[in-house]
C-alpha cells in the first residue's frame, strides 16, 4: 500500500490522540505472564510484535515464526530455552535471519541450554530443546542490543538458583534495562543492579498481580515531531502516560524542549505545546539509551531546517533495516545533507526541501511514522506504508484525525 500525505489546511493543531501500550512493556509482561499464570496484563499494545509474542509463547513444539519482530525473536530464545520438555524452530523474515543472536546463544549456552543453528552460525533459525537451566552465572559484552540482556533477565526469576549477570564494558540502552527489572520488582521478584553487575533472585510464584502497560514513549515521538513542525500555540494530549516512566523514549520530553515543545504531565496523559520557535542551529544528543527516537529526531531537525549531531546509534544498524543508511537513502531524497558512520548521524542545517518524495519503508514501521510528520511542510509519499502495523497499527487514521490528508495511492 502506498500512501499519499498532505499537511492539514491550517498548521495550528489542537488534538486528542489515545495510544495503546507499549511494545516493549507488553513483550515483557506476556513472557513474564507465561512464566507466572497469575499475572493480569492491562492496556496491552496491539501491535503486531504484542501479537506474534503472544501467539509464540502458547506453542509447545514446532516452528514459532515471529516475522519481523526482533524483540519476540530474543526473547523467545530466553524463554523456550529454560522451558523443559518443549521444542522449537525459532525463525522470521528473511531480514530477521540477517540479525544476530550469537551473543544471547552463547549465553544461555553457558547456562546449559541446548540451541543449535539450522542454517548460518550466528543468526537464525534456532532450534531449541528446553531444560532445566541451574547454572547462574553469565557474563555479556555491555554495548549490546539491551535485548539480550532483558531475554535473560526475564527468565532469571524462574530458575532454580535465579541469576547472575556481569556486563562488560560501557553499559548501552540502560533504561530498557531498567525497565525489565521494574517489571520484575512489580511481580514481588528481587534484583540488584550495582555497577556492571545484576543479580535476580529465584521465585517459584508470585501473588496474582496487574500489571498495566504505559502507553508506548517510541509512538508519542511522532506527535512530538508534529507539534515542533507546527506554528506556535498547537497542542496535542496523548494519553496514557506517566511522569516517572520505565520507558527510555521518556526523553522525548526534555529533547523535545530544544524545539519549543513543553511537556505538561497529569494524571494519565501528557500534554505537549508548542510555545516558541526553535531557537537552535544544531541539535547535539548522545541517544545510546533511547536508539529508537533517532529517525523521528533526525527528520524533526530537517523540517525545521536545523542541523543535528546524534551519536550512540550503533544498535540501529542490525534493526529491522540499517536504520542509519536508510534515514541518509531517504533524506538525500529531500535535499538534506546528511553523513552516517556505524554510530552517529550529522545532518547539516537546511532550508530545501524537494517536494512529491516517495519514502522507502525498509520493512521498517519507524522509517514510515518517522517521516510522516514531514507532510507539514511538504507533500510526500510513503511507500509500504502497512508496515506501521508492527508497533502502531492505527496511525494513519490517528493522522487523518488531526486533519492530515491521507490518501492511498492506487
Amino acid at each position: 500500500m502506498k500512501l499519499h500525505l498532505s499537511s492539514p489546511s491550517s498548521n495550528f493543531i489542537k488534538a486528542n490522540i489515545e495510544i495503546t501500550g507499549s511494545k516493549s512493556e507488553s513483550n515483557r509482561s506476556l513472557l513474564l505472564r507465561a512464566l507466572y499464570p497469575d499475572i493480569t496484563i492491562q492496556n496491552l499494545s496491539n501491535s503486531d510484535d504484542a501479537e506474534v509474542m503472544e501467539k509464540g509463547l502458547q506453542i509447545e513444539n514446532g516452528v514459532v515464526d515471529v516475522h519481523h519482530a526482533g524483540t519476540a525473536m530474543r526473547f523467545l530464545t530466553g524463554y523456550f530455552a529454560s522451558q523443559e520438555g518443549k521444542e522449537v524452530t525459532l525463525t522470521g523474515s528473511q531480514r530477521m535471519t540477517e540479525r544476530p543472536v550469537k551473543v544471547l546463544v552463547e549465553a544461555l549456552r553457558s547456562l546449559g541450554a541446548a540451541i543449535a543453528y539450522e542454517n548460518n552460525e550466528g543468526y537464525p533459525p534456532i532450534r531449541i530443546k528446553g531444560k532445566k537451566l541451574v547454572k547462574n552465572r553469565v557474563s555479556l559484552p555491555a554495548n549490546i542490543s539491551s535485548q539480550y540482556i532483558s531475554s535473560l533477565l526475564l527468565i532469571a526469576p524462574s530458575l532454580e538458583n535465579g541469576l547472575e549477570l556481569e556486563l562488560i564494558g560501557k553499559i548501552t540502552s540502560e533504561p530498557y534495562i531498567k525497565m525489565t527489572l521494574g517489571l520484575l520488582s512489580q511481580i514481588g521478584v528481587e534484583s540488584a543492579f550495582e555497577g556492571n553487575v545484576i543479580k535476580v533472585l529465584p521465585k517459584a510464584n508470585v501473588a496474582p498481580t496487574v500489571l498495566t502497560v504505559e502507553s508506548d514513549w517510541s509512538s508519542a515521538s511522532y506527535y512530538y515531531s508534529i507539534v515542533a513542525l507546527c506554528e506556535i500555540g498547537s497542542e496535542i494530549k496523548i494519553s496514557a502516560y506517566k511522569k516517572y516512566s520505565l520507558q527510555g523514549d521518556s526523553i522525548l520530553s526534555e529533547i523535545y524542549s530544544n524545539f519549543g515543545v513543553k511537556t505538561s504531565f497529569y494524571d494519565n496523559h501528557i500534554l505537549l505545546k508548542k510555545t516558541t520557535d526553535c531557537q537552535l542551529t544544531t541539535l547535539k544528543y548522545d541517544l545510546a539509551n533511547a536508539p529508537d527516537i533517532a529517525q523521528t529526531i533526525a527528520v524533526t531537525c530537517f523540517g525545521l531546517g536545523i542541523g543535528c549531531h546524534l551519536t550512540g546509534l550503533h544498535t540501529l544498524k542490525i534493526k529491522e533495516t540499517d536504520r542509519l543508511e536508510a534515514l541518509h537513502a531517504e533524506l538525500t531524497k529531500f535535499g538534506a545533507a546528511i553523513s552516517v558512520t556505524d554510530k552517529t548521524l550529522t545532518l547539516r542545517p537546511s532550508t530545501t526541501i524537494k517536494k512529491d518524495v516517495a519514502i522507502d519503508t525498509y520493512n521498517d514501521h519507524r522509517m514510515a511514522m518517522a517521516f510522516a510528520p514531514l507532510a507539514l511542510k511538504t507533500s510526500l509519499g510513503i511507500n509500504d506504508a502497512e508496515v506501521v502495523s508492527k508497533s502502531y497499527p492505527d496511525f494513519w487514521e490517528d493522522l487523518k484525525n488531526l486533519s492530515f490528508g491521507v490518501k492511498e495511492v492506487i
